[in-house]
């Protein structure tokens, strides 16, 4: 991949980004090439770039962190080899030298500096780190902290993981509750930084590690779980009938112990009685088996091209999940007013989808379900096919689902099985 090229006496000196052994989807070391006496070289620059991070007309370094850093390098570095080869063509040799010879020459004169190793520079590691993240919402989090970083220190492109030590992070943590009281939100942020060092420390970028001094908080959450009294409330209510699809749509996710709204709107079919599928937050496999009491909600709402129909009728699952949070919020005593305003005084002003996972697993526990059973059913644990089918046998799984669904809907309360 060449450019524009300057040309002095009988060389040609170009740029040259060397995609050759690394292809176009992975840094390529940028070089300058050197034609003469139709034979060339090359000459490296110590810097490497995404084949898009390159402007093959302008000559420049874009969309690249450290593009005016690298970009002033670059000026000064093919000036140098441009000088050199003007002085070689005006002292009447450079017409005779071999390739072997000019190289070596220009080499010798411009004493090449060290190749940059960007991988030690942080914000380069967190940007490759959180590029590798294959679910889009984690990279969209992990995007979110580096933006925080870079209102914070300005000068943090520069920062290698030795200048982040705990006086930068209780520093950083002080700027963050400015805007994010809640311990709970600034601690995402201090967990992907975390995160980002044990990786590079994995790698042996590094050996430094201030969390040891330094130390997340955190605080308790509010419960997001309903008690087995107030969920027979909520499923029985008399709700408008515009609200009962909602409704259901939560008790389905509950019948499916908790499955999250993403995973069921992308559902495909039943597999045996079965539905078998990949969560998208851990890509861990789950295989669920469906009670009558969730195939009779699976049937009223087929969709046309999923399992189920909110996809036919919303542009994406994160559309349909807002406006069924903001549904299940609305359930609730309605008082007319003189002047036909409408108020609600709803069940549970703050639940969400997520409700009907930790719901589950608060009356899978009450019901003395043992823990692991409780834990293999959540998908906790390993985040294999051999975890999930053959070390932990499925059967107990299928046994408390159906044992919760009881209680719950029917108040019968059995002991678990005997092995």
């Amino acid at each position: 991949m060449q450019v524009v090229s300057t040309i002095t006496a009988m060389a040609t000196i170009s740029f040259y980004l060397d995609t050759r052994a690394t292809g176009w989807d992975k840094p390529a070391p940028l070089k300058i090439s050197v034609r003469h006496r139709n034979k060339s070289t090359l000459l490296p620059t110590g810097i490497s770039l995404l084949p898009e991070q390159w402007d093959n007309v302008t000559r420049k370094v874009v969309n690249h962190p450290n593009r005016m850093t690298y970009n002033n390098a670059l000026a000064r570095r093919i000036l140098d080899v441009e000088s050199e080869v003007l002085r070689l063509t005006e002292a009447g040799v450079l017409s005779f030298m071999k390739m072997s010879e000019l190289r070596t020459a220009i080499m010798q004169a411009i004493d090449p500096q060290p190749e940059i190793d960007t991988s030690r520079l942080f914000i380069n590691r967190f940007r490759r780190f959180a590029e590798l993240k294959p679910n889009q919402r984690t990279r969209e989090i992990y995007e979110a902290t580096l933006a925080r970083i870079y209102a914070y220190d300005r000068r943090c492109e520069q920062l290698t993981f030795e200048d982040i030590d705990k006086g930068w992070l209780s520093a950083f943590d002080a700027f963050l509750a400015k805007t994010s009281p809640s311990a709970n939100a600034r601690s995402i942020h201090m967990r992907n930084i975390r995160a980002v060092f044990n990786d590079a420390i994995d790698d042996e970028i590094t050996h430094h590690y201030p969390f040891r001094k330094f130390k997340i908080k955190r605080t308790a959450t509010a419960k997001r779980s309903l008690s087995v009294e107030a969920l027979r409330e909520l499923f029985d209510y008399p709700v408008e009938e515009h609200q009962h699809k909602y409704l259901d749509m939560f008790k389905l996710s509950f019948f499916l112990i908790g499955i999250n709204i993403g995973d069921l709107c992308k559902l495909k079919r039943i597999n045996g009685g079965r539905i078998d599928y990949q969560r998208s937050k851990t890509h861990r496999l789950y295989s669920v088996k469906v009670e009558p009491e969730a195939l009779a909600i699976i049937e009223k709402y087929k969709g046309k091209h999923w399992l189920l129909d909110p996809l036919d009728r919303y542009d994406n699952y994160k559309q349909y999940a807002r406006r069924l949070n903001e549904a299940l919020q609305a359930i609730g005593e309605v008082e007319i007013g003189k002047q036909g305003a409408k108020t609600i005084n709803p069940l549970h002003p703050s639940i969400t989808t997520y409700w009907a996972r930790h719901s589950w697993a608060t009356i899978a526990a009450s019901l003395d379900i043992p823990k692991e059973t409780i834990a293999a059913a959540l998908g906790h644990g390993g985040n294999t096919v051999t975890d999930i089918y053959i070390d932990f046998d499925q059967r107990k799984v299928d046994e408390a689902n159906r044992r919760v669904i009881d209680w719950v809907l029917y108040g019968k309360k059995k002991d678990a099985p005997r092995e």
